[in-house]
């Protein structure tokens, strides 16, 4: 075998099991990408076996090899052209009939065939019973029992289909019969399909005639012959003829026919149960009366635990970069740039930022929990009602939760809804789900202007982000992206304990983007921030500071080091105002002051571009905060003291709010916007989420800042 190297695919409808059994088969040795010129995520992985590399890729998770979706196509591209030792289709046995449907054109395909009946435990439990020897016979592939989530079965089904692979067992496909005058028709089409220049061999001839005649307009598109295409429409015509109904319809009832009659020949119910656990449990959790609200306490409880869970951790990792910076800033010269540099850019910005790993690591094991337990597919089937509404699919609502944790991942995962405009009006209004990344901002202007309210505002603000994302979905379907949005097609799976390793994997995937984030784009914004409020580094003061801190050195008792601390701080003040980040302030300055900001807001919002982490960090850095988070008392006594030139306070709690809610507005990080980009395949929409988010912030904060300001609202 080339390279020494087996290639397994695994293959199976959505919620077969399929991805625990890869994440049982590989472990932590995964790779996440795109296939090549798509957005549909990637999945390999790598295990040692007898001396022998196995390369497993995870397929989209499918239910046929058709033409009508991108996740079909890229499946059924990846099996014709990569050619894999062995194709392991992941059965969900307690749905047998629905999940045999993808076999059979795994038949048809002609590929070396392993089925993996699933959840074997649940056909059990509904007393369900398998001749597998009469069904490996019909469906001429072996069948091995197993239960994902328990990882049973596992070992046995890598170990036969590396014995498929080698050819230790034998790989007898069937031929699936389609009525003797359409087999005659196929078997009349095949050498056509054979002599034609556009099909080379790769493909098998009877698929490619199978799919001539369902008219698969990717196959369709590579005949040459003039007399295939004639032969292949005279079939079309002859089909319709006998049967009264269209050759994709006639396939498709023929392969229900053929797995109908091997089910019956192979398998045996010996108990009706009229309900399951599931359908028990469905009776609450779907109800038309409990549904939503059982849904809204298990996203309540979601968000405390965690935030309740994620304060120690966050303490210590607070801790650790502290003490990290200081002990790195013994080693430098004090006062210096690269003191400067390394301290505060570099360890301070980037500590600023891991400090929220808690809150992403915990809100994303939790979702991994829900998923895992079959929970979220109920969720989107209780609020497709709602979604429709506004012109949204059911599916919707998944990305737009996964956005409260990050934007990235939450248009990401915009991919699993089919409709390519429900898919795109989704990712448009996801920036205006409330990040994880923008609580620090919400933490200290709470913390300094409402904390005796806090709790009422941080609700106010995800609402008024979940307001602005319906009302401009409702608008976006029905002005730009017109059209009804497609119903909510979809299997319930059977609830499931989920699997440790599962969870784990998967919190663990969104936990290391988030530490990619941090690592390149967040780290290179803190140094650029640093580097514009830190030069031109020599200044000339205009005032003398160092005679002034002579005088403060007579001065009594404790009352030194608070005088010191006052004079260093104007001292900054004056050298961050001649800044190259303050020069930029005050130019966007005069957009910003009818909001209520002052320049060095307006450059911590820039800051906020590369990442909403940094607008902490940099008015931290601005006003000369060293380990400025949004528990810092300092930063936040001088954001209480600031006053603008002629003594009025910069901010207010009207100020505040206002900018509280711009942060939540204004366009996303970069890093969403290049993700924008990547999943639409255009600058058109990454172009038009910057200038609506951001226009609607202004309007919006505009609006608060100067009603309030009439009214005499919170300016005091």
């Amino acid at each position: 075998m080339q390279d020494n190297v087996i290639k397994i695919a695994l293959a199976g409808n959505p919620n077969s099991g399929k991805t625990t059994i890869f994440n049982s088969i590989t472990g932590a040795r995964q790779r996440v990408g795109n296939y090549p010129g798509v957005t549909v995520e990637k999945k390999e992985g790598s295990k040692c076996c007898d001396g022998q590399t196995v390369n497993v890729v995870d397929l989209p998770g499918i239910y046929s090899l058709t033409a009508y979706s991108v996740e079909e196509l890229v499946a059924r591209d990846y099996l014709i052209n990569e050619k894999p030792n062995v194709v392991i289709d992941v059965i969900d046995a307690s749905n047998l009939e629905r999940n045999l449907y993808l076999a059979v054109q795994l038949i048809e395909l002609g590929v070396p065939l392993l089925l993996a009946f699933n959840m074997s435990d649940v056909a059990k439990q509904r007393g369900v019973n398998f001749d597998l020897e009469l069904l490996s016979k019909l469906f001429g592939a072996p069948i091995v029992l197993t239960v994902g989530h328990k990882g049973k079965g596992h070992e046995e089904l890598l170990e036969t289909a590396l014995k498929v692979a080698r050819g230790e067992i034998k790989y007898h496909p069937v031929k699936v019969s389609y009525g003797k005058r359409i087999d005659r028709l196929i078997d009349g089409i095949e050498p056509l399909v054979k002599a034609d220049p556009g099909f080379t061999g790769r493909r098998p001839a009877r698929w490619v005639a199978l799919k001539l005649l369902e008219n698969d307009s990717r196959v369709f598109g590579d005949v040459k012959s003039p007399a295939l295409a004639e032969a292949v429409k005279e079939g079309v015509e002859y089909i319709q003829k006998i049967a009264g109904d269209s050759p994709e319809t006639v396939m498709a009832e023929r392969r229900y026919g053929f797995i109908s009659g091997a089910c019956q020949e192979a398998v045996k119910t010996t108990v009706e149960l009229r309900h399951d656990w599931s359908d028990r449990i469905d009776a609450v959790m779907t109800n038309k009366l409990l549904g939503l609200p059982i849904f809204l306490a298990l996203m309540w409880l979601m968000f405390k635990f965690t935030f309740v869970a994620s304060e120690p951790f966050m303490g210590w990792i607070e801790s650790l970069f502290e003490i990290l910076g200081n002990a790195v800033g013994r080693f430098l010269t004090a006062g210096s740039a690269i003191h400067s540099l390394v301290v505060d850019g570099i360890i301070g910005g980037v500590g600023g930022v891991l400090v929220f790993v808690p809150i992403i690591g915990l809100l994303f094991l939790f979702m991994a929990v829900l998923e895992g337990t079959g929970y979220m597919a109920r969720a989107a089937f209780i609020m497709d009602g709602y979604m429709h509404k506004i012109g949204l699919h059911g599916q919707s609502f998944i990305p737009m939760i996964l956005g409260f944790g990050c934007t990235v991942p939450g248009i990401m995962a915009c991919r699993i809804i089919p409709d390519r405009r429900d898919r795109l009006a989704t990712i448009l209004v996801l920036p205006f789900m409330s990040c994880g990344a923008r609580l620090p901002i919400y933490s200290l202007f709470i913390g300094a202007f409402f904390a005796k309210n806090g709790g009422t505002i941080l609700f106010t603000l995800y609402g008024l982000g979940i307001l602005a994302a319906l009302v401009s979905a409702k608008l976006l379907r029905k002005f730009v992206l017109k059209g009804e949005a497609s119903p909510l097609v979809m299997e319930l799976p059977p609830y499931r304990v989920p699997t440790v390793r599962g969870v784990l994997l998967q919190t663990w995937e969104q936990v290391r983007m988030y530490l990619k984030k941090a690592g390149t784009i967040i780290l290179l914004g803190s140094v650029l921030i640093w580097f514009l409020s830190s030069f031109p580094w020599d200044h000339d003061y205009s005032f003398d500071y160092e005679a002034e801190m002579a005088k403060a050195q007579d001065a009594k008792g404790d009352e030194v080091e608070g005088r010191i601390a006052e004079i260093e701080a104007r001292m900054h003040a004056d050298k961050l105002r001649s800044s190259y980040a303050g020069r930029l302030g005050r130019v966007i300055e005069p957009l910003i002051e009818p909001l209520g900001f002052d320049w060095r807001i307006g450059v911590a919002l820039i800051g906020g571009l590369v990442a909403k982490e940094v607008v902490v960090s940099t008015l931290g850095t601005l006003y000369s905060v060293s380990e400025a988070n949004e528990e810092s008392h300092t930063l936040r006594e001088r954001l209480q003291s600031a006053k603008w030139p002629n003594g009025r306070k910069v901010y207010t709690p009207l100020a505040a709010f206002s900018l509280m809610v711009f942060s939540l507005l204004y366009l996303p990080c970069f890093a969403a916007i290049a993700t924008v980009r990547k999943e639409t395949g255009t600058y058109k929409w990454p172009l038009f989420v910057l200038t609506y988010t951001t226009s609607v912030a202004w309007i919006v904060s505009f609006a608060i800042y100067q009603v309030g300001s009439f009214f005499r609202i919170g300016i005091h």
